[in-house]
């Protein structure tokens, strides 16, 4: 086991944090890139002598964290802190006790007292890991539960036409162009797009292929007859190569 592991951490995570360091001393660095490169999760993308380096580097790179020192020349870490802002998350690091709570106002992740075991940096690496998973995570369920798209425009008979999804119960395509049967419509919305680009502009999860020449509007399914989709007198086939992802729908609505 290596050193890592025997400090407790021993999950590799996927998610790779770029970050700088930053401190006017050349020994305090040498110790933060050490530090840095035992970090498997870690990515050293500079380090920086002076605050008025990260500047430049946060215009070019695309840096998670900074380990930054608060006493230094010309400008303070905490003075940089409310520059960088939301640009990236910090830890401090200070041989000064007395600025801790004022490192906290600034919103930083954590605050490493001077001398810095391994220990202690990896602890407070370690949490600025979990903010960013937490952070990507939340975002994700936000992805997830945005709302569909309520309708899509097709172009028409020289017209741009607005249809609902909520109203759409089949697409059928053929050659060049498609057809789109809505609800209570005689005839149905002829477009010149094909299957695939108006595929992927529907919400996949209530729209679904199941022909190459079919896509249907799940919600809008209420009879399967073998292999065939109902609509009225219209029955619509699922192909075998479609036939699996329908069946795994219609298995997770069944009774049981």
């Amino acid at each position: 086991m290596n050193a890592y592991g025997k400090l407790g951490y021993s999950k590799v995570s996927e998610m790779e944090l770029n970050c700088l360091i930053v401190d006017d001393e050349p020994l305090a660095l040498d110790l933060l890139e050490a530090y840095v490169q035992r970090t498997p999760f870690l990515r050293l993308c500079a380090r920086c002598g002076s605050a008025l380096e990260v500047l430049q580097l946060l215009d070019e790179h695309s840096i998670d964290l900074i380990f930054l020192d608060i006493q230094m020349p010309e400008l303070t870490g905490l003075e940089l802190s409310r520059i960088v802002g939301e640009k990236a998350k910090i830890i401090f690091t200070t041989a000064f006790e007395q600025y801790a709570l004022e490192g906290f106002r600034v919103n930083a992740l954590d605050y490493l007292l001077k001398p810095i075991s391994y220990p202690e940096f990896l602890k407070a690496a370690h949490k600025a890991l979990e903010w960013f998973e937490m952070s990507r995570e939340k975002f994700a369920l936000t992805e997830r539960t945005k709302p569909e798209e309520e309708c899509i425009y097709v172009k028409s008979d020289y017209k741009l036409l607005k249809i609902e999804l909520s109203r759409i119960c089949y697409i059928e395509g053929l050659k060049d162009y498609v057809k789109i049967f809505v609800e209570d419509s005689t005839h149905p919305v002829v477009s010149l797009i094909s299957m695939k680009a108006l595929e992927e502009m529907l919400p996949a999860a209530s729209f679904i292929r199941i022909h190459r020449s079919y896509i249907v509007n799940l919600n809008r399914v209420s009879v399967v007859e073998r292999n065939r989709i109902v609509f009225g007198k219209t029955y619509l086939p699922v192909s075998d190569s479609y036939k699996e992802k329908f069946l795994e729908f219609i298995h997770r609505k069944m009774i049981k």
